[in-house]
């Protein structure tokens, strides 16, 4: 039977996985996480383990062609990660939720603390430089391609924070974001 997995080991298996990105992005989102759920009662280690594993369905190792990454992240957690880990069986169903539904495409609802903090840090992680940052780091090199997706994902996440610190968070980085786009469409004189 294989070994039990702790949660440094699914910060490696992620660091090795995710291509570069996976990890700094996780360590930003347990940051937020800390920051907009002061306050709030949830499990330390299921909302870890979920945000070390949310974006598993995107790593090629993984990824599923037609198969949704939350999705795909959930089947991966379910079926190869939390057997190994000594979660009960309940966190085990926070870390399933917290996984399949951050996206924030996804309007489902949440049940869990976990799975709103997830969701709404993953959204702030889209807004202000680290957002755009990430945009145009993912390409193509089209500058006017990366736009309209940063634009696109603005407008699909504005208004929908419900925590009172994620929503401060949210507004401080969409102001910072309307300048930086002011200037980036200034600086390529109509011709982005």
């Amino acid at each position: 039977m294989n070994a039990k997995l702790s949660l440094e080991d699914l910060l490696q298996l992620t660091r090795q996985g995710g291509e570069g990105w996976a990890v700094t992005h996780a360590l930003r989102l347990l940051a937020l996480i800390c920051e907009i759920g002061a306050g709030l009662p949830y499990d330390p280690v299921a909302m870890t383990a979920a945000t070390y594993l949310h974006d598993w369905g995107a790593f090629p190792c993984y990824a599923q062609r037609g198969v949704e990454h939350a999705l795909r992240s959930r089947q991966v957690a379910e079926t190869e990660i939390l057997p190994r880990m000594d979660l009960s069986a309940a966190a085990q169903e926070v870390v399933l939720e917290a996984i399949e539904l951050h996206d924030y495409r996804d309007l489902r609802p949440t049940r869990s603390v976990e799975a709103l903090l997830l969701r709404e840090a993953d959204m702030l992680e889209f807004l202000g430089m680290i957002g755009m940052a990430r945009d145009f780091a993912r390409g193509p090199r089209d500058v006017a391609a990366c736009h309209r997706r940063i634009l696109d994902r603005r407008t699909g996440i504005d208004g929908r924070f419900t925590l009172p610190r994620a929503r401060e968070i949210a507004q401080i980085r969409l102001d910072r974001m309307t300048q930086c786009l002011a200037w980036l469409e200034e600086e390529g004189f109509g011709h982005l």
